[in-house]
């Protein structure tokens, strides 16, 4: 039964999150059901960088524990997500010769130029995360997408180079193999993501996938089916938090409350005379108005919209993707956020809506779980070589698995 479960694992700055699938066959055909979707507050990240392991690691295990009680199974590997200020992207072109007398292209070849992609100069301690190959040419020809089987004598690649920084990236995985759990591999979180929320035609068209989360906002942009852009900005949802915490004079705890209660991004839906008191909420004697809290919130929105669309100025794509921006992660819930952000960006702006699935858990549709549900898609589809293409994002780079297991094996002779 174990080797049919698949696991995602999405270890945030605020919370830890795991949704289990599971694959199930009859006679008609597999299908993938969520089993188990679990959330429980993390410690030891910040902007999604490991800043203490052992807090880390004990987030992770109480997450892995309450899953394995949910699915009544254990739970021994998963795809994890990866996401932080330190990642970063840029192009890179790999050009190779084919040297065969029929001219013929094979797979080696594929794997060749995009190896000589990936060799780019990167800085000092980064390592790469997903070699993303947009279009291939052979000799004059341009714009092919699976080039194998062609035929021709030089073979170019223009593709997107992920980075991480390497530091991040051995904390992450050295905390997750230090509660027994396997890594099936590390993928970049906002990728893993696309693949429970957007669909084809959206990536065609031009879609900007942007995760609100709790410290960072993660960005990724696709383009004819492309990745064309990845980012991530240090604002979240925490800084609006914060932001009412100064405003009211009150604690981060109450300020929270308020945020998840009452908070709004359009200060204009409140009349001056509605007002809340601090005491309902865990504060102190004071009342101030909705408005004035919805003034405090919109400020910040604003500027991560601001930011969002700074992004997509730097690929000259500002207000020119036409299926627009879609929201994701925990801060994506919040009342009036897609008005503001169709006003900053003068794009259409929408709320991510997950896959159907078949699952008793109904939870498994919050925004919030959006990359541990696409982290169990990107599972599904490597084992399954499923997704639309020989060249489908979740079956062709494994990159950072290398590194993983350097890591493992390390450990395992540590403690051994």
């Amino acid at each position: 039964m174990a080797e049919h479960i698949i696991t995602g694992l999405d270890v945030g700055s605020a919370n830890v999150r795991i949704v289990v699938g599971q694959i199930t066959k009859n006679s008609e055909a597999e299908q993938l059901n969520i089993i188990g979707v679990v959330e429980v507050p993390s410690a030891g990240l910040n902007k999604g960088s490991v800043v203490s392991i052992e807090d880390a690691v004990s987030s992770i295990s109480a997450c892995l524990e309450k899953a394995e009680r949910m699915i009544g199974l254990p739970i021994e590997n998963a795809w994890v997500g990866l996401g932080g200020t330190h990642i970063n992207s840029q192009e890179s072109n790999g050009v190779i010769a084919i040297s065969r007398t029929s001219g013929e292209i094979q797979e080696n070849d594929v794997e060749r130029v995009i190896e000589a992609a990936r060799s780019v100069a990167a800085p000092v301690n980064y390592e790469v995360l997903h070699v993303i190959p947009k279009t291939f040419s052979i000799d004059n020809q341009i714009g092919i997408k699976d080039p194998i089987g062609m035929s021709g004598i030089r073979l170019e690649v223009s593709t997107q180079v992920v980075r991480g920084l390497s530091s991040h990236i051995k904390n992450l995985t050295k905390g997750i193999y230090r509660t027994g759990l396997d890594i099936n591999d590390l993928v970049l979180s906002f990728l893993a993501a696309a693949e429970a929320v957007l669909s084809v035609r959206q990536r065609e068209l031009g879609v900007a996938l942007v995760d609100i989360g709790a410290s960072t906002t993660k960005i990724i942009v696709f383009e004819e089916g492309d990745v064309i852009h990845v980012a991530v900005l240090p604002l979240g949802s925490d800084h609006i938090t914060a932001d009412l915490a100064i405003g009211l004079q009150t604690s981060l705890d109450v300020a929270e409350r308020i945020k998840l209660e009452v908070g709004h991004s359009i200060p204009g839906v409140f009349d001056k005379g509605v007002e809340i008191n601090l005491r309902d909420f865990g504060g102190d004697d004071q009342t101030f108005s909705k408005k004035y809290i919805a003034e405090i919130i919109e400020a910040r929105t604003e500027e991560i919209f601001e930011k969002i669309d700074g992004e997509l100025q730097k690929i000259n794509r500002s207000g020119l993707l036409p299926a627009g921006i879609m929201l994701i992660g925990g801060g994506a819930k919040l009342p009036g956020i897609i008005e503001v952000g169709k006003k900053k960006s003068m794009l259409p702006v929408s709320l991510g809506v997950s896959r159907r699935f078949n699952t008793a858990v109904d939870k498994v549709n919050d925004l919030s779980f959006a990359t541990a549900l696409g982290l169990v898609m990107w599972g599904y589809n490597v084992l399954n070589e499923k997704g639309g293409g020989r060249f489908n994002f979740s079956n062709k780079f494994m990159s950072v698995r290398e590194t993983s297991d350097k890591i493992k094996n390390w450990f395992k002779h540590l403690i051994s």
